[in-house]
């Protein structure tokens, strides 16, 4: 199976744009932004928990990266509440599930090699840094030319995010801002080829960004 997996050209997929597919865990739906492959695949997803539902034990042999967007994550490791980050890397093992229900936005198999080291940001961790009073950064990851992280625009805003040779990825968490002329809603998601993007925004907005993991780098 292969999904928006041409990266020289920009992706723009509001939430409501793509449908919920079921999982092999029962009552676990997810929404498809980009996949290369079968179950086991390099992908970019949504994934809806139900309340009480789970997955079995598995392995990330090529490692997992999540954003809690609604509810609590758990697994055998502890409890994620909205707003954390989780990156569980290469070869790590967990049993997820959601007590109460949850929604999390997911990669899958997209670690650059090397990149070993488990990594959880719960909401108050890390530091807001504003640099032109427009916009206000949180550093969620960094890791060779790799860097995730939380961006906030002040209403009535006009920036130019910078990207990297394999561009920028971002997934809107509130708000509404138009990116490269696209109108993105709650839970948009967009990649953008180039080193650059515009983005605006009247009433203001948080999203998450993601930017040098060059898919050629990653681990196969």
């Amino acid at each position: 199976m292969k999904i928006r997996t041409d990266y020289s050209v920009r992706e723009h997929v509001p939430f409501e744009s793509v449908a919920w597919v079921v999982s092999p865990g029962e009552g676990v739906e997810r929404k498809m932004l980009e996949r290369d492959g079968g179950e086991v695949a390099r992908a970019t997803s949504i994934v809806r928990y139900a309340p009480g539902s789970s997955f079995a034990e598995h392995v990330h042999e090529r490692g997992e990266e999540f954003l809690v967007l609604e509810g609590t994550f758990q697994d055998e490791h502890g409890d994620y509440p909205a707003g954390t980050y989780v990156r569980n890397p290469p070869g790590s093992r967990h049993r997820p599930f959601s007590s109460n229900g949850c929604t999390i936005f997911v990669k899958l198999r997209q670690f650059l090699e090397g990149d070993t080291a488990r990594r959880v940001m719960r909401p108050g961790d890390g530091v807001w840094v504003t640099e032109d009073g427009q916009a206000a950064t949180k550093e969620l990851h960094a890791f060779g030319s790799e860097r995730v992280s939380l961006v906030e625009l002040a209403s009535n805003s006009t920036v130019v995010l910078p990207g990297s040779p394999s561009g920028i990825e971002i997934l809107v968490l509130t708000g509404w801002m138009e990116v490269a002329g696209a109108a993105c809603a709650p839970l948009t998601w967009l990649r953008c080829p180039g080193p650059a993007v515009g983005a605006r925004t009247e009433s203001g907005c948080r999203f998450w960004v993601k930017r040098g993991h060059t898919m050629e780098r990653m681990l196969a």
